[in-house]
């Protein structure tokens, strides 16, 4: 079996934020990063799904990893997902991530139809082998376009010893099962907004990657959990029982968490600018009015729950 990174915990993926004329606003991602550094994040992640990646262009997402990484400083753990859709792509982007402090690396198999499982394992097998960053894959069977089997991402992790790691979405079944077919040769962290996060982490994760507008009290989850006591675990599963319903409002759909987490992080910073950037759902006053009554009970980013 290969080393253990030892990366575990709450990552949460951070939102790109922009200014009045549409532009990335380099001072709201920075108090981001300290929020979830202040919050108590085991690490921080960028480029998902909250980050609007598929909004930016190039020369963005290299500005918010390099931004990320500047104001991460070697604090915590810093992971970068990269989704290029080629190898040249993705290698010239790995290389950059990591020139800007990325401790490791979520590579997302390219989103092209029809591609047998051995050329997609042969393809990942070629981005690892240009770097010597540990690397995860995530995988999200049923949703994202191109998804492993858990035969697959056995066979990528013997011919690619840095491929250790995994961003596994899906329910704990899944997890648990994924775990077992591979033997633990995986550190697996989950996903969908920790949706089910004490069955995932008794499934066999080390971790879960969230937005980051409600990450801190699922930090508290995870300690407690990881404590073993059995008032810790009660206490726990109280916090998550408690959590539950905001976790599914905003994980009713990917536009939703997007537009309304945004907008419950930027209130919990105190900042202004929570727009999703266009195309994007209509935000209603509804909805709003759910995001501020959550954000007055969880408070500001930081602070005790």
């Amino acid at each position: 079996m290969n080393a253990r990174t030892g990366y575990r915990g709450i990552f949460p993926i951070l939102y790109s934020f922009f200014d009045d004329t549409g532009e990335l606003d380099r001072d709201a991602m920075r108090r981001q990063v300290e929020g979830c550094i202040r919050g108590g994040a085991h690490g921080i992640a960028v480029m998902g799904l909250a980050t609007e990646v598929g909004k930016l262009d190039v020369n963005e997402r290299r500005r918010v990893i390099e931004w990320v990484g500047e104001d991460i400083a070697g604090r915590i753990p810093y992971a970068v997902t990269v989704g290029e859709t080629s190898v040249n792509g993705q290698v010239n982007f790995l290389k950059a991530a990591k020139d800007a402090g990325a401790d490791w690396a979520i590579l997302q198999p390219p989103a092209v139809g029809g591609v047998p499982e051995a050329e997609m394992v042969r393809f990942l097998g070629k981005i690892a082998d240009s770097t010597d960053l540990p690397l995860a894959i995530q995988n999200f069977p049923g949703v994202m376009a191109n998804s492993l089997s858990n035969g697959g991402l056995k066979e990528l992790n013997r011919q690619h010893g840095n491929v250790r790691l995994l961003k596994a979405e899906g329910p704990a079944t899944y997890i648990n099962q994924l775990n077992e077919d591979t033997d633990g040769a995986f550190e697996i962290f989950g996903g969908m907004g920790g949706i089910q996060l004490p069955n995932s982490l008794r499934a066999g994760c080390v971790g879960m990657i969230p937005a980051a507008d409600l990450f801190d009290p699922q930090v508290k989850v995870y300690d407690l959990m990881c404590s073993g006591a059995p008032e810790d675990i009660a206490e726990a599963e109280r916090l998550y029982r408690e959590l539950l319903p905001l976790i599914v409002f905003m994980m009713s759909s990917i536009e939703n968490f997007i537009v309304y987490g945004k907008q419950l992080l930027a209130k919990r910073l105190g900042l202004t600018n929570g727009a999703a950037r266009q195309p994007t759902i209509r935000v209603s006053d509804f909805g709003l009015r759910i995001v501020s009554d959550w954000a007055d009970r969880l408070g500001p980013l930081g602070e005790e729950i």
